[in-house]
């Protein structure tokens, strides 16, 4: 069976059946449009891209690991601004060979996702292509916060994150070897566990700046130091390597600290606060604000790559 056998509509009908619905969705899958409730009045939005070969394999993730993935992506965005996810539209660009059952699958797992912070797939598209691409569309809620900028950062500030490092970059070069284990590393790059609620929790506590780690910290840091005028140092000593991170470094001959520093896809959430600030649980100090421009580790220049660069 492919999806070129049961066609678009009803590739449809099987793909909109798995996506229950959220309290912020009135009207879901099924019009020209999907309504949803906005009690802020203000409405955050991002997008996000993941081409296949490009972002995931599906010989390393499943369909309900990329459809997480996929879903994850857009919502820690929606997070580093502060808000909480309410939504998710979603265009599927899919070969006509495809199997509906691994289209169904990546349905399960965007929902899935998006059901952790009570959000819902409620439409999009899909169309034939050569290449399986998933877009997706984030919106959320500010709840009468002002949303949280890369803009903000002033000197003296102390740079803290929530969330993994490391992780999902091991994973991808375990992967890249060929191997599957350590299973941690492995799962996280299938699938990050992304500290949402430490968004809003962020703005709330005063943040003055915040981005989702998704290129690389010290790449996505960089972001901030040039948005806000200043320049950010980051602490390779606040960041401990965990016991399989630091055997796989070793047996592959990699630094574990090129994927904490540089590595991307674990979606944690770095954000800058006022020093007088008590950081709870799950965020932690890693650095701080400075005068000038740019991001050093330890008070000088990073020698390695900073990060994803998508036409690199």
């Amino acid at each position: 069976m492919s999806v070129a056998g049961i066609g678009e509509f009803g590739l449809i009908d099987r793909v909109t059946a798995r996506l229950p619905q959220g309290a912020a969705c009135l009207l879901g899958p099924g019009d020209d449009a999907a309504v949803l409730v906005a009690p802020d009045a203000r409405v955050v939005a991002s997008t996000d891209v993941l081409v296949e070969g490009r972002h995931f394999r599906r010989d390393w993730s499943s369909a309900r690991d990329v459809g997480h993935r996929a879903a994850a992506a857009n919502l820690a965005d929606i997070a580093a601004m502060g808000g909480t996810p309410t939504a998710l539209l979603v265009a599927l660009c899919l070969p006509a060979d495809l199997d509906p059952a691994w289209a169904e699958e990546l349905a399960d797992g965007l929902a899935a996702e998006a059901a952790t912070v009570g959000a819902s797939v409620v439409g999009g598209d899909m169309s034939a292509s050569p290449t399986l691409t998933i877009a997706v569309t984030a919106l959320g809620d500010l709840g009468g916060l002002a949303p949280v900028l890369r803009s903000g950062a002033r000197a003296g500030d102390v740079l803290a994150l929530a969330g993994r490092s490391g992780y999902a970059a091991a994973g991808y070069t375990v992967l890249s070897r060929g191997f599957r284990t350590p299973k941690l590393l492995v799962e996280a790059y299938r699938r990050p566990e992304v500290p949402y609620p430490a968004g809003p929790h962020a703005a709330r506590l005063g943040a003055t700046a915040m981005i989702d780690v998704s290129d690389g910290l010290l790449a996505d840091l960089g972001h901030v130091a040039r948005a806000s005028g200043v320049g950010i140092d980051v602490r390779r000593g606040a960041f401990e390597v965990p016991r399989q991170m630091r055997d796989t470094a070793q047996a592959l001959g990699v630094d574990p600290y090129s994927w904490i520093l540089s590595g991307g896809d674990d979606h944690a959430l770095a954000a800058t606060f006022p020093p007088a600030v008590v950081l709870p649980a799950p965020w932690r100090p890693v650095g701080r604000v400075v005068e000038g421009g740019g991001v050093t580790v330890d008070g000088a220049p990073y020698a390695g790559p900073a990060g994803w660069d998508h036409f690199r």
